[in-house]
């Protein structure tokens, strides 16, 4: 009998994974990366009680995609480190460029004192609560804002913790130590640190998948950082396509610097690699 543990997909098999997952998410998975692959399938099939890798693909066909299985799956071949305040250009550009300008335009009633932003792809949340203290530290000190920060993935876990806010020291190793006394409270004696209530009241997070629309009112700022990698030409126009519905004229978008999606973004200008204005 053959040692689940020392199982290796086939190229049958690895081609027939790499189609449901497309299929599935949009996710395109190289048909090259087998030993990457077969190492994330021996965890669900020790996890399943699984004993092959063709009854583990027959149990996820017979799954809807909402169902538990799918997402411990999905996340288990997308897994990326991820950490407040990653790319720290990005960051200094929402908070020396993006957010005076925001205020000043609001000082001057050209705005109203409404921001949306919409962190795509948003994994754990570090990215989102990144965005909530660059959002506050910008305001100040001003009054009657209404701030609105949706973070979206397309895994049911990695919302599930985005949601609660609890960060350990690898994550928090980024953020300025006044913003870590600002925002996030220390959890007893380990290095575990929690939002507060005035960041998490900001945010709200839900499970999308990228390849449909979603149902929210249009957004000031988007971040759609480190998904696109994954994605086929095909399945980075659609995922485009529903996140430019959802954004204002004039808004900006944050992509990753490896996304490999300059060249679809018809009626933006491009301002640095990383950085679109809808026109």
């Amino acid at each position: 009998m053959v040692n689940v543990m020392t199982q290796e997909v086939t190229d049958v098999q690895m081609k027939k994974y790499a189609k449901l997952i497309y299929d599935t998410a949009g996710i395109q998975v190289s048909l090259q990366k087998k030993q990457l692959m077969s190492n994330r399938l021996r965890r669900r099939l020790k996890a399943t009680g699984i004993d092959c890798f063709d009854k583990y693909i027959k149990h996820l066909k017979s799954l809807k995609p909402s169902n538990p299985e799918w997402d411990c799956f999905l996340q288990e071949i997308t897994t990326h480190e991820t950490y407040l305040f990653r790319d720290e250009t990005h960051w200094k550009w929402l908070q020396q460029t993006f957010m005076p300008e925001f205020v000043k335009e609001v000082t001057h009633n050209k705005r109203q004192k409404n921001l949306r932003v919409w962190s795509a792809a948003c994994s754990t949340g570090d990215e989102a609560h990144s965005i909530a203290c660059c959002v506050l530290d910008g305001i100040g000190l001003q009054q009657g804002w209404e701030i609105n920060i949706i973070g979206t993935d397309i895994g049911i876990g990695a919302v599930e913790k985005a949601r609660e806010g609890v960060f350990n020291q690898r994550a928090m190793k980024l953020v300025p130590d006044v913003m870590k006394k600002r925002y996030f409270d220390r959890m007893g004696q380990v290095d575990v640190w929690q939002a507060k209530p005035t960041i998490k009241k900001l945010l709200n997070f839900k499970q999308h998948n990228l390849l449909n629309s979603l149902n929210e009112r249009p957004f000031d700022l988007v971040f759609l950082k480190n998904v696109l990698i994954y994605f086929n030409t095909e399945s980075k126009l659609t995922a485009i396509k529903h996140v430019s519905k959802l954004m204002k004229p004039g808004s900006y978008l944050v992509a990753g610097g490896a996304e490999g999606i300059g060249d679809m973004m018809q009626g933006y200008e491009r301002l640095h690699p990383w950085l679109f204005r809808k026109q």
